[in-house]
């Protein structure tokens, strides 16, 4: 069963971010995923996340599904235009890429190249209708093409913590209506902070995917709590960090309670982000 077949059948999905290198040595990306691929649905490949140059979502991509895995590619509104786009996602489809996750992308000013220009020729929204059309048989400029691509679409949905519920299930709708099939939150610790969302939306109709970002250190906890709007660590939380014996291991299992927690929830799947510690993904799945 591919993915599609997999949220249609009501399966709780794990899926698993993998970075791709910075440089042309894939091995480390590849040896991690292949540990895992019995027990990941899907790879999500970033598109050069918090706008850090790295190998593009397509190459990354590409490569683990030479190797027989899954993998979501992420299309980026951010660093190519509507052309480049859609050169990109046809490339995707030639290649046997099924699934592709449309983001708005970081601004350069996160990034290591903090002189480059942002693009944004299209928005998240207009990404979205550009692959719907385009798996109608013709391209943005209405020209037919020669063989249809064929995707699950997917995208974000800020849905916890700083954000409106109300606000959330209004950008939820129109991504919908731009044919998004399923939605990545941002990392979740407390499922509190998504329960005004999940009053509005049938989680049986719609596929949330909450991200599961595995703390590394008490100090992570922490710089999130005091820095990152769209993310709550609550103090409970970071205490039970700083009293733990062993912090990377107790890291580990909050994240695979948290997964639990969420598939005991109803939510379709989960996203796990490891963010450079990849090599931990086979201790929380296993927790699991």
């Amino acid at each position: 069963m591919n993915l599609k077949q997999k949220f249609d059948a009501g399966r709780f999905v794990i899926l698993a971010e993998m970075e791709p290198p910075k440089g042309t040595d894939v091995s480390d990306m590849v040896n991690a995923a292949q540990r895992v691929k019995g027990e990941v649905d899907a790879f999500v490949v970033p598109e050069m996340s918090n706008a850090v140059m790295r190998m593009s979502s397509l190459g990354g991509a590409m490569i683990l599904h030479n190797k027989g895995m899954e993998t979501i590619m992420q299309a980026n509104c951010r660093d190519r235009n509507r052309i480049a786009l859609q050169a990109d996602l046809l490339a995707a489809a030639g290649c046997g890429i099924q699934n592709v996750m449309a983001v708005a992308g970081s601004d350069p000013s996160f990034g290591d190249h903090q002189q480059a220009r942002s693009v944004y020729d299209i928005d998240l929204l207009e990404l979205l209708k550009m692959l719907t059309t385009m798996q109608t048989g013709r391209d943005m400029a209405g020209i037919e093409l020669k063989g249809t691509p064929e995707f699950l679409l997917g995208s974000t949905i800020n849905a916890g913590a700083g954000k409106s519920p109300e606000l959330a299930l209004e950008e939820l709708n129109k991504k919908i209506d731009a044919g998004a099939g399923f939605f990545v939150t941002p990392p979740l610790f407390d499922i509190s902070g998504i329960r005004p969302f999940m009053k509005r939306v049938d989680l049986k109709k719609t596929r949330i995917i909450p991200t599961v970002l595995l703390l590394k250190s008490l100090g992570m906890a922490r710089y999130l709590a005091r820095n990152v709007d769209d993310v709550h660590v609550p103090d409970t939380l970071i205490t039970r960090i700083r009293k733990a014996p062993e912090k990377p291991r107790e890291c580990i299992a909050i994240a695979a309670e948290m997964i639990t927690a969420l598939r005991d929830e109803g939510f379709s799947g989960v996203l796990i982000s490891t963010r450079g510690w990849e090599n931990r993904l086979p201790d929380i799945l296993q927790k699991i």
